[in-house]
């Protein structure tokens, strides 16, 4: 039995100082929300807004988590069992880590939800320091700080370089950067609420974050069985079909040869493969002109990984819009 093996895809040279830099910023994420986490579950005290901002927090570290596991996977070379290659590692990274943020979303939102109902009022007692007794509230909002400021400037650094790599997980990360700084201003608010005796500000507060934190969840998971089910290549946000796909339409309908085309790409982590689907006008020298067409799509764009050529008399076989 002979078996073809697809070739392990990385990002091209020109890309590869981005690449490098994901991973590192990556790392530097793990590290400082796992202090975040350390930090914050020590300073919660009754509050559920903040522990809605931890909860927040300790999700946030999955994406990155994630996204380092499957930069290690995808660059795997093919194998018998596996000829298409570990490309996909990212795709079932981004569906892991929407999936935990969704479930840990909805944990936050019933527990959220039941404090409410049941009126607890929520205390913030004191610490001592040299001592001196302290409210406990300024240490809270000492650790919503800390939890805030990076988190914009991580996110901020993240996302230019998820849209040029095309890598979906970074960008889903570099929002739930984004949702742990405005989490962290939730909570901010929340403590001052108990401060202020206003109680219910604080179930409040940590159900909005909750919410937030389910809606994101459930629009990452739909995004990610997209990517999973193959849906047609679309951009780094989900929001619109990539450039690329009419690329290859445009590319091979320009070959005099060439009658009329489809074309079905997927995604495979941060590279396309698919099929293109030709009807020739002429009956010479196929062989030739589909290869020369093969290597003209794959010299469009470096996320096309793998193109097959088919030759067919006509699409009544195949679905067509």
């Amino acid at each position: 039995m002979s078996i073809g093996h697809a070739v392990a895809v990385t990002p091209p040279q020109h890309l590869q100082a981005d690449y490098r830099r994901a991973i590192r910023l990556e790392w530097i994420t793990v590290v400082y929300l796992v202090s975040v986490a350390v930090i914050m579950y020590l300073a919660s005290g009754n509050s559920q807004a903040m522990e809605a901002a931890w909860i927040e927090d300790v999700v946030s570290i999955f994406p990155a988590i994630v996204f380092l596991i499957a930069s290690k996977i995808h660059q795997k070379p093919a194998t018998d069992r596996f000829p298409y290659g570990f490309q996909k590692a990212f795709t079932v990274a981004f569906v892991g880590a929407a999936i935990a943020l969704l479930v840990l979303g909805l944990y936050a939102l019933v527990t959220s939800i039941i404090a409410l109902i049941k009126a607890e009022h929520p205390s913030i007692g004191t610490f001592s320091l040299f001592g001196k007794d302290y409210w406990l509230g300024w240490l809270m909002l000492a650790a919503l700080m800390y939890s805030c400021v990076p988190s914009i400037i991580l996110g901020r650094l993240k996302l230019p370089l998820a849209k040029r790599l095309h890598e979906k997980v970074l960008y889903v990360d570099s929002h739930a950067q984004k949702a742990d700084w405005l989490t962290a201003a939730g909570g901010m608010v929340g403590v001052i609420g108990i401060g202020f005796g206003i109680w219910w500000l604080d179930a409040v507060v940590a159900i909005a974050i909750s919410s937030s934190i389910v809606y994101d969840g459930i629009t990452r998971t739909r995004d990610s069985m997209k990517d999973l089910l193959e849906e047609i290549p679309t951009t780094t946000d989900n929001k619109k079909i990539h450039p690329l796909v009419d690329e290859v339409v445009s590319t091979c309908l320009r070959c005099d040869w060439v009658s009329d085309v489809r074309v079905r790409l997927r995604e495979s982590g941060m590279v396309f493969v698919g099929d293109v689907l030709i009807i020739p006008k002429q009956h010479d020298n196929l062989i030739d002109h589909s290869t020369q067409l093969r290597n003209d799509l794959m010299a469009l764009d470096w996320k096309i990984s793998d193109v097959v050529v088919s030759l067919v008399r006509d699409f009544s076989q195949f679905q067509q819009k």
